[in-house]
């Protein structure tokens, strides 16, 4: 059984951030509301109690049921968590008279305990908070303080039970994976043993048991989600999987065929389908970015449902899903408003009566990577950018036509090339063009015209939740201007999009 760390979250922004800080410690946890967490077994070694937007003192404050885990588990508060130890403990939390948020240092530290081990007097922390401990229970021992703050950290004697306000799995906490790291591994003894590998070798197993011969389908998208569990589906039931690739007509320039000649390469089954006419004419007039949207989404599931028909006794439809994903769906408010649709295979598993399995529902992003990495994947291939679902089909501000989608492709294929050919590819998270509703007045010879206008978008993440702009070379930007207008016909004019998320979102519909 893997051992893990339950981590409960309270509606942190951070709460993600945690996971993926002790994942990087080898160490498998898992994240859960607060109010709805599973039975605690032998295989949980700890619980972190994450931040919260609220205040303990608020009426509607989250209250967790800790009877199960306090005093019988180790277990760290991080901000919230440690303020609600404090308050509903005996304890005292007040608001703050002046809020301390963003950088500080630890003016004492006491290093004899071991979750200051290591831990150096004046090391930076990142606060976040507008109460502040006010006054501890008395079997509680203050073992952190900043300037500010006289009650940074504690220990409650007799207890493997900690409680911190500053948060350690921020950057900018300089000693902060330290202290995870005494917490995990010295205090709920974890044995670092979650890796790349150990996690092939037992989902390859979880999978042989799951599905012993029944015949899965999965839909291949190009990108690095999909392709890592279509080949760990591979390792594990061989010729029993099928995967299909759909050319939805908004792809980028060549890729049909460069995905489908990566996969061969790789033993996959795979099934091109050629489906761009369908999509052209099902998108003919339509502007609204969410109708764009659903008609792309609702063709891809009747494309893939009539060649998953030719396929005998399926059983199984495999999704690329992440552990984002699921988190988001049972979040502690319940899924976020939608701001826009989410491309994916939503609808199918009812339509074709088929079982779902996601073998890759425990891993962040990075982790997929790792995973592939270790699978022997291209790093051509787990390198590649995001590319939405729709593809091309959101970057066309307008109705959507070949001619269109034409345009676009060759803008797209000169900016990303570029991108490779400056040595920047890399640097950014994910680059596009949008070809906009505009047209502008232009000089070209001695004509003047009046043709469309492209921008250039490309942002840096860690995981697409937030993102900045990348500030791209002047220099390597005047080429790409220079080399869009000369080389495709139809657009007179280049810019730029520095606008980061949020506000903005990363693709513009």
């Amino acid at each position: 059984m893997q051992e893990k760390i339950l981590i409960l979250d309270f509606g942190s922004q951070y709460t993600q951030l945690i996971g993926r800080r002790v994942r990087e410690l080898n160490v498998y946890c898992e994240i859960y509301p607060f109010n709805h967490f599973p039975a605690i077994d032998e295989t949980v070694k700890g619980v972190i109690l994450s931040g919260s937007p609220f205040s303990v003192r608020d009426a509607n404050a989250p209250k967790p049921d800790l009877s199960l885990i306090k005093g019988e588990l180790p277990l760290l508060g991080v901000c919230y968590g440690a303020q609600y130890l404090a308050h509903y403990f005996g304890g005292e939390v007040m608001a703050s008279d002046s809020r301390e948020y963003g950088r500080a240092k630890l003016g004492f530290v006491d290093s004899a305990n071991v979750l200051f081990k290591n831990i150096s007097e004046q090391t930076q922390v990142w606060m976040s908070h507008g109460d502040t401990i006010e006054r501890i229970p008395e079997n509680y021992k203050v073992i952190a303080s900043t300037a500010d703050v006289d009650k940074a950290a504690f220990h409650i004697e007799g207890e493997q039970t900690f409680g911190i306000q500053f948060h350690p799995e921020v950057y900018h906490t300089t000693e902060g994976t330290q202290l995870l790291h005494n917490f995990v591994v010295d205090i709920c003894g974890c044995k670092q043993d979650w890796t790349p590998d150990s996690f092939i070798e037992a989902t390859i197993k979880e999978l042989q048991d799951k599905l012993g011969d029944d015949k899965v389908v999965l839909g291949l998208s190009g990108g690095v989600d999909s392709s890592v569990a279509g080949v760990l589906l591979h390792r594990a039931i061989g010729k029993n999987l099928t995967c299909i690739f759909v050319d939805n007509g908004l792809l980028r320039k060549n890729e049909f065929q460069q995905v489908l000649d990566s996969y061969q390469h790789m033993g996959l089954n795979v099934i091109g389908v050629d489906a761009r006419q369908k999509f052209w004419d099902d998108l003919a007039g339509i502007t609204d970015p969410e109708t764009k949207r659903k008609t792309i989404g609702r063709d891809f599931i009747e494309v893939f449902d009539v060649e998953a028909h030719k396929i005998k006794d399926v059983k199984w439809l495999a999704q690329g899903t992440i552990y984002p994903d699921v988190i988001e769906s049972v979040s502690v408010n319940g899924p976020s408003a939608t701001i826009k649709s989410h491309h994916n295979v939503g609808g199918l598993p009812e339509k074709m009566n088929l079982k779902v399995v996601e073998p890759l529902n425990l891993l962040f992003k990075d982790e997929v990577r790792r995973v592939g990495k270790a699978l022997g994947i291209y790093p051509e291939l787990l390198g590649r950018h995001p590319f939405p679902g729709p593809g091309l089909g959101i970057r066309i501000l307008s109705d959507v036509t070949p001619e269109k989608v034409a345009i676009l492709q060759e803008v797209d294929a000169i900016f990303i090339n570029g991108l490779k050919e400056w040595g920047l590819y890399d640097k950014v998270w994910q680059a596009g063009a949008m070809l906009l509703p505009v047209q502008s007045v232009g000089v070209m010879g001695d004509e003047r015209t009046y043709e469309n206008v492209v921008a250039l978008r490309a942002v840096a993440s860690t995981d697409g939740m937030t993102a900045d702009w990348v500030h791209l070379p002047y220099e390597f930007l005047a080429k790409m201007s220079n080399e869009i207008i000369n080389k495709v016909r139809g657009i007179n004019r280049i810019v730029y999009d520095i606008s980061s998320k949020p506000p903005a979102t990363i693709e513009w519909e």
